[in-house]
């Protein structure tokens, strides 16, 4: 008897310690493992693949829908505290590929889902635009010219909280480049979903370029991080680049083209650059092998010189 209360509790105690494990510690054949995932309780649509891993604390989460079959058209990372977003994420498919609604035309809509207390306002409390007589374009990240399927959809990319400051020669030069490069892959011989992330730095000292008289905040250095999904798998790149103020600090090729390829880095290079883990929803074995590819061999396999 005493024997058999023994093993009795011998047997307890072993599946509590398995019980308390955590269900990501443990490598199953053929299940996807992956410990750095969002969770999704408060945000559901977090999940995507396009999201990099929530900061949580003192930043929310924005999420765009389109009231037809389309859902999702975009999501903002805002810091509430630094009333600035730290990135926009959206999926490029055939889907929403395409469309020619023009460009919303009635300037720069406030966000209703971002309460006043959370942006610039006046002394009364009402919200504000402070890129107005700045010096500074407000510069789209989820782009207008990336969501001409409705009109709906393309308002919304010109909500003040998808705006980060950025000079026109940047904005309207190397940046707008990049922009129509990520178009170029928006096609069905190339992907079957393209995921991106896009933003400005806002978090570090060494990163952020100026502070405006009224707090806004003008990153330093600019970025892009695409994953693409097609027949063969996974693939992603990213694109790293200071925001400066002539565009002839800017390479061009013989034909003037923007040298493009100068600004390509892996996703694990820009994760440290940034501290935002990009594409964190891919199962671990995937992320790692995408995101350290060697940089000419992402080059080669985007076509970028």
């Amino acid at each position: 008897m005493k024997l058999l209360k023994t093993l009795l509790t011998l047997f307890i105690l072993l599946m509590l310690f398995a019980c308390s494990k955590d269900e990501n510690d443990v490598k199953l054949p053929g299940i996807a493992n992956n410990k750095n995932k969002n969770l999704t309780s408060v945000y559901p649509e977090a999940a995507r693949l396009e999201f990099p891993r929530l900061k949580g604390g003192q930043s929310i989460l924005l999420v765009h829908r389109t009231n037809d079959k389309y859902g999702v058209n975009f999501c903002t990372e805002w810091d509430t505290q630094k009333k600035s977003q730290r990135w926009s994420c959206y999926q490029m498919h055939d889907g929403n590929y395409g469309g020619n609604v023009g460009r919303y035309q009635e300037g720069y809509p406030y966000d209703d889902q971002l309460d006043y207390a959370n942006y610039f306002t006046l002394g009364d409390g009402t919200p504000f635009d402070p890129f107005w007589n700045s010096g500074y374009d407000h510069g789209h990240i989820c782009p207008s010219a990336d969501r001409q399927y409705t009109k709906e959809a393309n308002r919304q990319t010109f909500f003040l909280t998808n705006m980060q400051p950025q000079r026109n020669v940047f904005n309207a030069g190397v940046w707008a480049a990049m922009e129509q490069q990520v178009r170029n892959w928006n096609r069905g011989a190339f992907r079957d979903t393209l995921y991106v992330c896009k933003g400005g730095t806002i978090d570090r000292s060494d990163q952020i370029s100026r502070t405006l008289a009224n707090g806004l905040i003008v990153p330093k250095y600019f970025f892009m991080a695409v994953l693409c999904k097609n027949k063969s798998g996974y693939k992603a790149l990213a694109f790293w680049i200071e925001h400066k103020d002539k565009d002839s600090d800017y390479p061009k090729d013989n034909s003037g083209n923007y040298q493009l390829g100068i600004y390509v880095t892996n996703i694990r290079e820009l994760e440290t650059l940034t501290g935002i883990d990009f594409f964190c929803n891919l199962d671990d074995e995937t992320e790692d092998h995408v995101e350290t590819l060697g940089v000419e061999n992402i080059k080669s396999a985007w076509g970028v010189k």
